[in-house]
């Protein structure tokens, strides 16, 4: 785990904050759990995505495939259909501008007759008009006057004197009604002259052929001339003469629609008009698959994102809690090394000190006995009974003073532990035996809960008696008068567990922290040393075991003491 957590640290070093108290490095938890999750959320989610992209995208690319391949057949198929259909018409204007009919049809009523012949099988012609080598309109037939019009300087005329066939766009003219007109050009043989037969078609016969040629397959059909003006109704680029804006140049093109809808449509020309073919298409030819794809693509990567979002979400949570255990584990391991270190100088100090003091403690002890044996050979004489009072005094404040010493070189000095067979439960019973007055002159329950089939441990007697000693004192200290020391013994997980909690005033949490450390006492001046606990936490780590304590103001504290079954054969410092 610590390779893990430093492995982390590398890659998220702004994650964790300075403990000022502790100088320890320490994770905010949040921020990490939230840029981790990010980061696998991202791995796991990255290959899904981009697998999902490139089949959506490979899926697309084929069906759009498929579609120019669809649409250029279609295309393809409705080009030669209306070039058919433009060569029938040819067709007939040819066959009534036979070569020698100019004087024909220029003298008496014979247009007319044409014209109504004509009218008869193919009702869409609107006139008929002959124009001679000058461009002058010999004859008309029609709803206007026209005979005499000059058409020499027009475009149209010039094409068909030249080429022999001019089929012009679709346009409104005189009567403001979309036609388009088919014109010829033949060298008469009798009068050795070149002559113009133009006829006049309604554009609703494009329309109506337009109309026959499209299928359902297609959602638009329409002619537009060489400026990309519609020469018949559009489903999505309106009637005659209003502009597409599509590009204009053959093959297979993206668009919008008026209604900005995606669209593909394609551009044919028909040879020998000025009209080109568009095809649209709105949807792909299999739209449904498509649509299914797109929601099995959706459903599959929401699914993944879930699940991911579900998996990563407790790895994290798991790793999170690892990390925040270890650290834990980290800080409390170096606070021991810590408090250990401490104990250990303390306790050369405390030995140097120790001996120091009893040194001249000995020297005043040797003098008062000698004082005091002058005293009991020296006749009465005034003041004798107060200086043998002072001596007292002295010897008293110099056995206080060794027993301190003494305190401080046991606290210094490393016993050895003395192995043997032990019941903690009859260890505490002797410990609270001598206890006995004490408690009962401070009206002090003792509340024993203590397991009748607690296991043997392998400990030291002398030592055990000292730690249960020194935390039971501490409570009866805390509590004062009238309380209750509850002791509770409990096996758990292979060890000995040692519970004392008193009905004290209990230790304020700032304090908690500091409680094992030499010299540090809650007590008034003069009522502690500091060194019980600090002792008691030392002989307890080398016995193998551990304490914590919990406790909270007003209402009472206690010492949870683990102690090994079996311990190791060695020491422990």
């Amino acid at each position: 785990m610590s390779i893990l957590s430093d492995f982390i640290h590398k890659i998220f070093p702004y994650v964790f904050e300075d403990s000022i108290q502790t100088g320890i490095k320490r994770r905010s938890y949040k921020q990490f759990s939230f840029i981790l999750f990010s980061v696998m959320i991202a791995i796991a989610m990255g290959p899904v995505i981009m697998t999902a992209g490139l089949g959506y995208s490979n899926y697309k690319d084929l069906l759009e495939k498929e579609e120019r391949g669809q649409l250029e057949s279609r295309l393809d198929g409705s080009i030669r259909s209306i070039e058919s259909m433009v060569e029938s018409l040819k067709s007939v204007v040819l066959f009534v501008a036979r070569p020698n009919r100019y004087i024909e049809l220029t003298t008496g009523n014979s247009l007319e007759q044409l014209f109504i012949r004509l009218k008869r099988q193919y009702d869409f012609f609107a006139d008929l008009g002959v124009i001679d080598d000058a461009g002058i309109q010999q004859d008309y037939w029609g709803p206007y006057d026209l005979k005499g019009q000059d058409y020499s300087e027009e475009t149209w005329f010039k094409e068909v004197i030249s080429s022999g066939l001019y089929i012009s766009h679709v346009y409104a003219g005189y009567r403001q009604v979309p036609h388009f007109s088919i014109a010829v050009s033949h060298m008469d043989p009798t009068i050795k002259k070149t002559w113009v037969l133009r006829a006049t078609i309604d554009a609703i016969t494009l329309q109506r052929f337009v109309d026959a040629i499209k299928t359902n397959v297609s959602d638009d059909l329409f002619l537009v001339d060489k400026a990309g003006l519609p020469q018949t109704r559009s489903e999505y680029y309106g009637r005659h003469f209003s502009e597409t804006g599509l590009d204009m140049s053959p093959g297979i093109h993206h668009g919008l629609s008026e209604e900005d809808e995606n669209i593909f449509y394609a551009i044919g020309k028909i040879k020998n008009t000025p009209w080109s073919l568009i095809l649209v298409e709105k949807q792909y030819i299999h739209h449904q698959d498509w649509v299914a794809f797109q929601a099995r693509l959706v459903t599959i990567v929401m699914a993944c994102l879930a699940l991911n979002l579900v998996i990563v979400y407790g790895l994290v949570t798991m790793l999170t809690k690892l990390i925040r255990k270890a650290d834990e584990l980290q800080i409390t391991m170096l606070k021991e090394a810590e408090h250990t270190d401490r104990l250990v100088s303390i306790g050369r100090l405390a030995a140097g000190v120790g001996h120091e003091i009893n040194n001249p403690l000995a020297i005043i002890n040797q003098k008062t006995g000698l004082a005091e044996d002058l005293l009991l050979m020296t006749p009465d004489f005034e003041h004798k009974e107060t200086i043998s009072s002072c001596l007292r005094g002295v010897n008293k404040s110099v056995e206080r003073c060794k027993a301190i010493t003494h305190r401080l070189l046991g606290f210094a000095r490393r016993a050895d532990v003395h192995n043997e067979t032990l019941q903690v439960n009859d260890i505490l019973k002797e410990v609270l035996i001598f206890l006995e007055n004490s408690m009962m002159h401070n009206r002090i329950l003792a509340d024993l809960q203590l397991q009748e089939d607690l296991p043997l441990i392998s400990s030291d007697h002398l030592q055990l008696q000292q730690i249960f000693l020194n935390i039971i004192n501490n409570g009866i200290d805390a509590i004062g008068k009238d309380g209750i020391i509850t002791i509770i013994t409990h096996t758990v997980a292979g060890e000995v567990r040692v519970v004392i909690q008193d009905t004290g005033h209990g230790i304020a949490q700032e304090i908690l922290p500091h409680i094992f450390e030499p010299f540090f006492t809650t007590k008034e001046t003069g009522k502690g040393t500091g060194l019980g606990l600090s002792i008691t936490y030392g002989l307890i780590k080398k016995l193998g075991g551990d304490i914590t304590v919990r406790s909270q103001i007003d209402k009472g504290t206690a010492f949870t003491i683990t102690l090994p079954i079996q311990r190791d054969g060695h020491d422990t410092d």
